[in-house]
């Protein structure tokens, strides 16, 4: 028994953990349901907490280069102290809410619950799945009016943010638009787009890069001085003519 004790603390028949999702697709907001089976190894284990932490990646610039950093987006507590004997199986039903900024799992962003037990002087068994995240309507409203204006999505990735756009959380997902046929081509270089989500309404911020004319127009790009930034707020009610009031906001500071 004390041979399968020290095994089991180096994970050699422990417990095992597998969580199982009623389906891998979600919008932001929306709720996750599934189980988590336990499975006990060769002894009996006590686990002090049963959890699932929703986890993502973003970069992170140190001394001019960029590093990937994981971020802990909530923790959800499944199950308190329990038993499992030898070869037992438990199944524990669960759900909980998306928080409404957890990224898009477009271009590099990727999104994963790990579910983990708790257990004293063990290694402590661990389970991934990867979540498939959508945008909430209100921002795939954006997306479309965006489309309709003639931008195409290049490039979506999360970065770590400055303090005075940082929320709860320390990044932000940015999405770039490039102007590919419609009003805007030949007047901007890009347009990048970041999503502040509440259940009824969001507030876009906005930077409108323009494209350089002539000498002193060169000469501000190099200084970073041809972008612009705007916010705005919109909510359901104004999807309709979402298209229109983000081309009035282009044309107003490009």
């Amino acid at each position: 028994m004390l041979f399968k004790k020290l095994l089991s603390s180096i994970g050699i028949g422990a417990a095992t953990v597998d969580t199982k999702l009623s389906k891998a697709q979600y919008v932001q907001g929306e709720t996750v349901e599934g189980i988590v089976d336990i499975r006990g190894g060769s002894i009996e284990q006590h686990i002090d907490e049963i959890y699932l932490a929703l986890v993502t990646t973003y970069l992170r610039e140190i001394d001019d280069k960029k590093h990937e950093e994981k971020a802990v987006l909530a923790r959800y507590k499944v199950s308190g102290s329990l038993t499992i004997g030898p070869n037992e199986t438990k199944t524990i039903p669960f759900q909980f809410a998306l928080p409404y900024d957890v990224p898009v799992t477009l271009g590099s962003s990727r999104v994963w619950l790990q579910t983990g037990l708790d257990i004293k002087m063990a290694l402590d068994p661990q389970d991934r799945d990867h979540l498939a995240i959508e945008p909430h309507p209100l921002v795939a409203a954006f997306l479309e009016a965006a489309r309709q204006l003639g931008f195409r999505l290049h490039h979506v990735q999360c970065e770590q943010a400055p303090r005075y756009w940082q929320r709860r959380l320390p990044f932000v997902q940015e999405f770039e638009f490039k102007p590919a046929s419609g009003p805007f081509k030949g007047c901007l270089d890009e347009l990048e787009a970041i999503f502040f989500l509440s259940e009824n309404s969001v507030e876009v911020l906005l930077e409108i890069d323009r494209k350089a004319r002539g000498l002193s127009g060169l000469f501000a790009e190099a200084l970073d001085m041809d972008e612009t930034f705007v916010r705005f707020t919109y909510g359901t009610g104004d999807i309709p003519a979402l298209p229109q009031l983000l081309a009035d906001a282009i044309q107003k500071y490009s």
